[in-house]
């Protein structure tokens, strides 16, 4: 036991490891970027010396930020998840993934260059991970695609493909925390294979829908069973979690055999296997296309085998506290943590220091009970029930407030009475 628990404790990575108000357990510690060394999920973990070609970065490509910088980064990362080059600063690759998929890079140019580049330890690299990309045009979704799971639903197999929308705000990062909505009380998961889109495209044929592609990556598709499926299912903020990389399609020669696992708390709920699409990848975007036109950076959600929380029995549905994690061969593992979302909160504050303006009172500084600092969003002037004042927005990670004064009276939003 001793032994089995040494090998993660210095094999991974520190920076993969979720950050400490994110870590359910100081010893769970994760390389999401690793793909296993087996075609089968249940293959015990090994050691194994990474070979050159493993080493040197590959068009896995990632979102990140340096230390506490606010710049957004484009990087690519190598197989076995130690070492990765900068592409945004070194090359002219866009520092985003959105604008890199229209760049339509050559893939080859940029493989034979990679051996020139400076490549960095990532270990040594203070980053936090983005989601691989964060605003594509549309993003797509199927119901009911794989035949295990229209068997644990007891429904006939579908003879045309039923899609949904979802919005990019419900979007976040392969590390981050999925918030638990007080408005569901029934979330659900189901990880899926997602493809991103590299070429315009409409009304293409079957036989050359692959070479629109541009990569496939991992998502895990949070819904709230008892919620409009447009309008909050599966679109509540941070219900989408992406990553960690996009994978090229030149690094996936088939994507119609891979498998695909969740485990929540360290509990396998999904085992299946691409394979057992009723629709495969080239189908949906020959679908799709023939409806609506299909652009770069476009994403579409292929489905989830069998063992959501819905229709096991007993039911199995997610709550704040739960690890899910997930992974599909070759493209990496996502590591997010279920978390309670805090309700806004109304911050109560005072006047440091006033003068006065137009006939009113204008803040200068403001002071809170939070221990998050407060910021100034904006002042302007409005006519209000006591006649023209100035109405102030304030916010921090943890409150939101606005006030208004006028004539040395003030009325804060959270109630207190009026002082003279």
């Amino acid at each position: 036991m001793r032994i089995s628990m040494h090998i993660p404790r210095t094999f991974f990575p520190k920076w993969c490891i979720p950050r400490a108000d994110r870590r359910p357990q100081k010893s769970v510690q994760l390389h999401i970027f690793r793909q296993l060394q087996t075609n089968h999920p249940t293959t015990a973990l090994v050691a194994i010396k990474p070979t050159v070609e493993q080493v040197l970065p590959k068009c896995r490509f990632m979102q990140y930020r340096r230390g506490n910088e606010h710049l957004k980064r484009l990087g690519m990362v190598s197989e076995d998840g130690g070492k990765m080059v900068e592409l945004s600063s070194i090359t002219c690759a866009a520092p985003n993934m959105m604008d890199f998929i229209h760049q339509r890079y050559c893939m080859d140019n940029l493989l034979d260059s990679v051996q020139f580049m400076t490549i960095e330890d990532v270990e040594a690299v203070d980053l936090r991970l983005l989601p691989p990309i964060d605003s594509p045009g549309k993003i797509i979704g199927i119901d009911c695609n794989y035949v295990d799971n229209c068997d644990e639903q007891h429904i006939s197999i579908p003879r045309e493909p039923r899609f949904h929308v979802m919005f990019a705000t419900s979007i976040t990062g392969a590390l981050d925390n999925i918030k638990a909505h007080s408005l569901a009380r029934h979330i659900d998961y189901g990880c899926q294979l997602a493809v991103v889109m590299g070429k315009k495209c409409r009304e293409v044929a079957p036989k050359e829908a692959l070479n629109h592609v541009f990569g496939f990556m991992v998502v895990q598709n949070i819904v709230a069973r008892d919620r409009n499926a447009l309008f909050g299912g599966h679109s509540m903020d941070t219900f989408l979690p992406l990553g960690p990389t996009i994978v090229h399609r030149c690094h996936v020669p088939d994507v119609n055999n891979l498998w695909i696992k969740t485990l929540v708390n360290g509990e396998e709920r999904q085992t299946g296997n691409t394979r057992n699409m009723i629709f495969k990848v080239d189908f949906l975007i020959h679908r799709l296309s023939q409806y609506l036109t299909l652009c770069p950076g476009d994403i579409i959600l292929t489905g989830t085998p069998a063992g959501s929380g819905a229709y096991r029995q007993p039911l199995c549905f997610l709550k704040p506290g739960d690890l899910i994690e997930s992974e599909i061969q070759n493209l990496g593992r996502m590591c997010n943590k279920v978390v309670t979302l805090r309700p806004l909160t109304i911050a109560t504050f005072r006047s440091i220091s006033t003068h006065s303006a137009r006939g009113g009172i204008k803040l200068q500084g403001y002071g809170h009970h939070g221990k998050a600092p407060l910021s100034l969003l904006s002042e302007e002037w409005v006519r209000g029930p006591l006649g023209v004042g100035m109405l102030t927005y304030l916010c921090s990670e943890d409150f939101c407030a606005m006030r208004f004064e006028h004539s040395g009276k003030e009325d804060k939003a959270n109630g207190s009475k009026k002082s003279n």
